[in-house]
């Protein structure tokens, strides 16, 4: 039985699966937060919260890392942790450097820091010849102008330090650059109360699909397992609206998509003790780059992924984590593709119903999860505004998606705000 040390963790779905992967494998766990009630606020109604099945549950402040690197070393002379995690990307540069400090399994400190600052990857990946969108990084406003005329409108707009895609936006015209660059300045604490880096990252849009590659890092070696497509909506916001695995695409698309995340892994450095997943648009000159995450795929990709493989991603980061080889052989499944759609709410309000729990029967629905009524709604703007979700499989082939689409329209017919 090995020890980790969980530093933070998000509340949604990698929260219950990430201790289930732990506990799963003959392993404990130990959690460490600046803030409890951050994660007992999201419970599920009548139950305790996963994370609460640790050995322990230690409050520190996470944000502060001199102060907080002395403190895990003498934990670690009592506790003696063998590996460190987490799924938080808010921390994952101090989970690196924790494992780091301690001589634990892990990625160079240096490669996790660069993979979670869009404006370090960009720079990385330049420099390698990993192709990517043109872009520039600025702070002052002069500047940030300046470069967007160099770069060409319509561009995107990205903060260098935020997730779920909070604030990316499609710009058309200087005014709506102005408007996203004081929203930005005007957020300057992200949600874990870490003070943000006012720069702002312009990129040139991309067209063509965009996929996700998921990987596993042991030892030097990158294993690929597979590809994931997306869908996007909520314009001028990139808001992902679905997800299909395996991508429905040509071998020569599929082959370009991974050997672009492989380039992209090399380069950063993060060829050990990583899951990753890595994002990629198909463009018409070719893959691009678009960011690459030292983390399992969220919004349930992973489960998407275990239920056509066998491969449990989230079983593959607690072992390489832990400086082990992990088992990617998978196994027979029943299905040949599996797709989930997110209902993404339109208008800002009170949700009055959300009728479709009948679906829940329905042919080759794997999960279905909806908002309770009286639940207050927000217009989307990112990927945190979800009022439900539906994953469904498909044994014969590619029809995951469009039978998710289906079941989509009738969740949203049943939508009523107030």
């Amino acid at each position: 039985m090995a020890h980790l040390l969980m530093v933070e963790s998000w509340v949604g779905s990698m929260s219950r699966l990430l201790p289930r992967a732990i506990r799963e494998g003959g392993h404990e766990f130990t959690f460490l937060t600046r803030d409890l009630h951050h994660y007992l606020r999201s419970a599920p109604e009548g139950a305790a919260h996963p994370l609460l099945d640790a050995r322990n549950v230690i409050t520190a402040d996470t944000n502060d890392t001199d102060d907080l690197l002395p403190q895990i070393e003498r934990l670690h002379e009592v506790l003696r942790f063998d590996g460190v995690l987490t799924s938080c990307d808010y921390y994952l540069p101090m989970a690196a450097r924790i494992a780091g400090r301690l001589g634990l399994p892990g990625s160079d400190p240096e490669a996790v820091e660069a993979a979670c600052r869009k404006d370090a990857t960009r720079r990385v990946l330049a420099d390698a010849g990993v192709p990517g969108p043109r872009f520039a990084v600025h702070e002052e406003w002069a500047d940030i102008a300046r470069a967007a005329r160099e770069i060409g409108y319509p561009l995107v707009v990205k903060p260098v330090d935020l997730c779920a895609g909070m604030y990316v936006r499609r710009i058309d015209d200087e005014a709506q650059l102005a408007l996203a660059v004081r929203a930005l300045t005007d957020f300057p604490v992200n949600a874990r109360g870490q003070r943000r880096v006012p720069a702002v990252l312009l990129e040139e849009l991309l067209d063509g699909p965009e996929v996700s590659v998921e990987t596993v890092s042991h030892a030097g070696a990158v294993h690929v397992v597979g590809v994931t497509d997306k869908s996007i909506g909520g314009a001028p916001a990139f808001i992902e609206t679905g997800h299909m695995f395996p991508a429905a695409l040509p071998p020569a698309d599929t082959e370009a998509a991974e050997q672009t995340a492989l380039a992209a892994l090399k380069a950063l450095g993060l060829v050990d003790g990583v899951v990753a997943h890595t994002e990629v648009k198909l463009t018409s000159a070719g893959p691009r780059v678009v960011e690459v995450n030292p983390r399992p795929a969220g919004n349930r990709i992973t489960e998407l992924v275990r239920h056509v493989t066998g491969v449990d991603l989230a079983a593959a980061f607690v072992e390489v984590s832990l400086g082990r080889e992990p088992d990617l052989r998978g196994g027979e499944t029943a299905l040949r593709s599996a797709a989930i759609g997110f209902l993404v709410p339109q208008a800002s309000g009170t949700l009055e119903s959300l009728s479709g729990g009948e679906l829940r029967e329905a042919p080759g629905v794997l999960e279905l999860q909806l908002a309770e009524p009286g639940t207050q709604v927000r217009a989307a703007g990112s990927n945190n505004e979800y009022l439900g979700h539906v994953m469904v499989g498909d044994a014969g082939g590619a029809g995951a998606r469009d039978r998710v689409e289906v079941l989509l329209a009738e969740l949203r017919s049943g939508l009523v705000l107030r």
